[in-house]
């Protein structure tokens, strides 16, 4: 059975996004470039939020390149070969391929996709990650933890939400970033 990770890139002080939506703070370095495609490597469906999904489109229009830092391989390759399931009530339709629009997120959809997946499958966006966590179906969080403290934005994790966690596995990069592999135990 395939496990539902959620991959999040945040501050010290738990934001994915500062108090204008900006991102711009989480462009990773070639060290940890080259690590997000170990760890995304297994992974062969993404689930997305809208906003996530509009972030990730760039993409679906990047030229391949013959390589990402390191020699790793280029994510837009990464981006391509995985399925995608959008969930939107707004968006018209999608324009990428291999994806299809979900109009609500149902956790036992979810589950028969775990049960039937070959490779694992990813949660993007920290609202629809939420609803996943509450859902219980959500398998392990990984966190790139970047030394910058936003003091607001938009919350990686959901708030009013007790959850135990097992740390699997931990790694320290030269700039500073912190990555933190946690399964949630049944």
């Amino acid at each position: 059975m395939a496990k539902l990770i959620y991959l999040a890139t945040v501050s010290l002080d738990g934001y994915m996004a500062d108090g204008s939506g900006n991102i711009d703070w989480t462009a990773p370095d070639p060290e940890v470039y080259a690590f997000v495609h170990l760890v995304l490597r297994p992974v062969g469906t993404f689930l997305f939020g809208r906003r996530m999904y509009e972030t990730m489109l760039y993409w679906e229009r990047q030229p391949l390149a013959d390589g990402g830092p390191q020699g790793t391989p280029d994510f837009a390759e990464l981006w391509r070969a995985a399925d995608k399931v959008v969930y939107s009530t707004t968006l018209k339709d999608v324009t990428s391929a291999r994806t299809r629009l979900e109009r609500a997120f149902d956790p036992a959809a979810v589950r028969r996709m775990k049960s039937r997946a070959a490779r694992d499958i990813s949660v993007g966006g920290a609202l629809l990650a939420g609803q996943a966590i509450a859902a219980g179906v959500v398998d392990e969080i990984h966190l790139f933890v970047v030394p910058i403290l936003l003091v607001a934005g938009t919350r990686a994790l959901p708030d009013r939400r007790r959850l135990r966690l097992d740390l699997i596995d931990e790694r320290r990069f030269a700039s500073g970033v912190v990555y933190l592999r946690y399964g949630i135990p049944a």
